[in-house]
């Protein structure tokens, strides 16, 4: 079932009660604290933990860091999840983003997708990055090629789905959720359809590269993919492109892939991280369409890996 529509229109029911309760933590390696939602009581403050952890994989070891619940949920198990980050990698923004989902009751893995070539944090300052700049390009295309090497997240999805199932907070009975921004777009699709027994959802924000013209795209793994899927298409990527969306829809169709692919208008690429640089002139981060994709995600999470 293939589902469209605007932001705004169709709420989870919950997200405002959510989003109240909702907490937002660490910067582990920074040693700080990043507080998103509007109440934050210290009982919640307390109902998180975070570890580094190294994840053995084929090409090498993985710096990454692991979130799960505690406090009263000490004791439990949880789904857990597979995060991946957009193209500036590893980073307080990221752990912030992982910290919350364990909030609402996930184990979460963020792995730093990018340690083939360096470790966590890759960019220490995103408000200097200048897309324009040859060297800062460069350097972009570094890191991304490494992970999207033909196999590579493949074999890194398996190795980090390993490692959240050999947890013990996390229950190995029900499926993994994986979501992933930009660049993670593609790579959550490459997971659901490398792990399809195992992941049982997936979510894409600002995505890239999800349809090509060439044999590998990401689209055609549509028929391979069981997990319910959920796609956020920024306005700008949508106006560059206006037949990936229909392109999209259609291959998840055909593979009868419960989905829904939604455009968010008035949006910038990148729109859910809230350190990325200016575009255009304005913010990229619109925190308004990134609670809205929030509330999406725990939506889908909810239905598919409860």
């Amino acid at each position: 079932m293939i589902k469209s529509g605007k932001p705004g229109g169709n709420r989870p029911e919950s997200l405002e009660d959510r989003s109240r309760r909702e907490f937002m933590v660490f910067s582990a390696a920074a040693g700080m604290a990043v507080a998103v939602a509007t109440v934050a009581s210290p009982a919640e403050a307390a109902a998180v933990e975070s570890r580094e952890v190294v994840i053995k994989t084929a090409d090498g070891a993985c710096d990454a860091v692991f979130f799960y619940p505690t406090g009263q949920r000490k004791g439990k198990t949880h789904p857990g999840i597979l995060f991946w980050s957009d193209a500036f990698g590893l980073r307080p923004v990221t752990r912030a983003m992982g910290g919350r989902l364990a909030v609402s009751g996930y184990a979460v893995l963020v792995p730093n997708q990018f340690y083939r070539t360096a470790k966590a944090p890759v960019y220490a300052d995103l408000g200097s990055f200048n897309f324009q700049d040859p060297a800062s390009r460069q350097k972009l295309t570094l890191h991304m090629g490494a992970v999207n090497a033909p196999g590579a997240a493949e074999a890194d999805a398996a190795a980090y789905v390993a490692f959240l199932d050999a947890q013990p907070q996390v229950d190995p009975g029900k499926k993994i959720g994986t979501q992933g921004y930009c660049m993670g777009g593609p790579l959550i699709m490459r997971t659901a359809a490398s792990l399809p027994d195992r992941i049982g959802a997936a979510a894409s924000f600002h995505g890239g590269g999800l349809v090509t013209d060439k044999p590998d795209s990401p689209h055609l793994l549509a028929p391979k993919i069981k997990a319910r899927m959920y796609f956020g298409v920024a306005a700008n990527d949508d106006a560059r492109q206006p037949d990936v969306k229909d392109t999209l829809r259609a291959a998840l169709a055909t593979a009868k892939v419960t989905a829904e692919v939604e455009v968010y208008p008035g949006t910038l690429h990148g729109w859910c991280m809230a350190d990325m640089p200016m575009q255009e002139g304005r913010s990229t981060y619109s925190k308004p369409d990134a609670e809205h994709a929030w509330g999406k995600l725990l939506a889908l999470y909810q239905a598919a890996l409860a």
